[in-house]
């Protein structure tokens, strides 16, 4: 093979894989439903330093409300427990988020479960929350790799469950001004948990949780 078709090989290879890497934010088609619609959603950086999809209507106050009305984080949609991600560990994420999303807004806000509890002439802000997946996909090709013989063992490697994954969690959320109804604020994000050795290892809960804590501080930076 001579020079030139080996550097075209090489190039296409190359174009194929970068084009495959790891995208950092929610994808369209990975869109739940869960949400009452996703227009205007835009890419941005958060406090924490990582990538959302989000909207914020130009009449957002967080000091326009004294209460909100947040349940629990939700599991969207319907849950189908795996041999890699099981009910434990749905379970468990759901109760951690949700008792750091109530400490968070408990800070600032009366933090009620429905609207028929808080008290009257309150001043509510209706927060919907939900957990929409829980994955694990293989990383992007390092810089190293992305040469002809080793994208080529990269890729078997790759197809075969060797190589390392990344562990992602699907978030939802909007806030809703009980007023008048209407969507103040609404995000789409994915978190990175912990890299996974194979495409066997087992999901926990304990792979989210530093991500988890930086998308808790980011809430806290949202509504100071």
């Amino acid at each position: 093979m001579n020079l030139s078709r080996k550097l075209f090989i090489g190039v296409a290879l190359t174009s194929l894989l970068l084009g495959g890497c790891t995208s950092k934010v929610t994808e369209k088609d990975q869109y739940s439903g869960f949400l009452s619609n996703y227009n205007n959603l835009q890419q941005v950086t958060t406090t924490s330093g990582e990538t959302a999809m989000r909207w914020v209507s130009p009449s957002w106050n967080p000091n326009a409300y004294d209460t909100v009305v947040f349940n629990k984080l939700e599991l969207y949609p319907a849950p189908k427990p795996n041999e890699r991600v099981n009910q434990q560990t749905l379970d468990e994420l759901q109760n951690y988020m949700t008792s750091k999303a109530k400490g968070v807004l408990g800070q600032k806000y009366r933090v009620v479960s429905s609207e028929q509890s808080a008290p009257a002439g309150s001043k509510k802000l209706i927060m919907r929350a939900a957990i929409t997946g829980v994955n694990a996909e293989n990383e992007g090709m390092k810089w190293y790799e992305v040469v002809p013989v080793a994208a080529v063992v990269g890729g078997v490697a790759a197809a075969s469950g060797h190589r390392d994954q990344d562990t992602t969690l699907f978030i939802e959320a909007e806030f809703i001004d009980a007023s008048n109804n209407q969507t103040v604020a609404k995000v789409v994000r994915k978190v990175f948990g912990s890299t996974l050795s194979n495409a066997s290892q087992k999901i926990t809960a304990k792979d989210f949780k530093v991500a988890i804590d930086k998308l808790t501080s980011d809430l806290q930076a949202f509504v100071r």
